[in-house]
């Protein structure tokens, strides 16, 4: 699985003017399911984004994680991060989870995450999405598991 995080004081998902996903300080997870991954790679993906220190402590240095500030966590699937951009001027998604495969995994990583962490919010799966955010940074890293 593969995981753009980034630090946001705010972000939000909107299907169909809608609303579906709001946070305020926390992380914004886009994932990408690839053909291999299995819910191992999912539960990993989880505790990574949960625990990794990008939250800055009382001597400014990032060493907090979201679970210390106890922040809120939008997870939003995004299949174009499993591209292949190496060579030529159009991604190829082979290494792309299947959508049936990607939208297992999916739910599987947001039943997990909302047994897991008080604050979670959802996009949802094969949407056309809009994902509005305030980088707090910025910060940005690339996950993979």
């Amino acid at each position: 699985m593969i995981s753009i995080i980034q630090r946001v004081t705010t972000a939000k998902v909107t299907v169909n003017q809608q609303d579906i996903g709001c946070i305020d300080t926390g992380i914004l997870a886009l994932v990408a399911v690839e053909k291999t991954d299995t819910q191992k790679q999912a539960d990993r993906l989880l505790e990574r984004i949960l625990n990794y220190r990008i939250f800055a402590d009382e001597q400014d240095r990032m060493n907090l994680s979201l679970r210390d500030i106890n922040g809120g966590l939008l997870l939003v699937p995004q299949f174009t991060l499993a591209a292949n951009t190496e060579k030529g001027n159009r991604p190829s998604f082979v290494s792309a989870a299947p959508p049936e495969h990607g939208r297992e995994l999916f739910a599987y990583l947001q039943q997990l995450a909302t047994r897991t962490h008080p604050n979670v919010q959802f996009g949802q799966f094969g949407a056309d999405m809009q994902v509005a955010l305030i980088n707090n940074g910025p910060v940005t890293f690339t996950l993979r598991t």
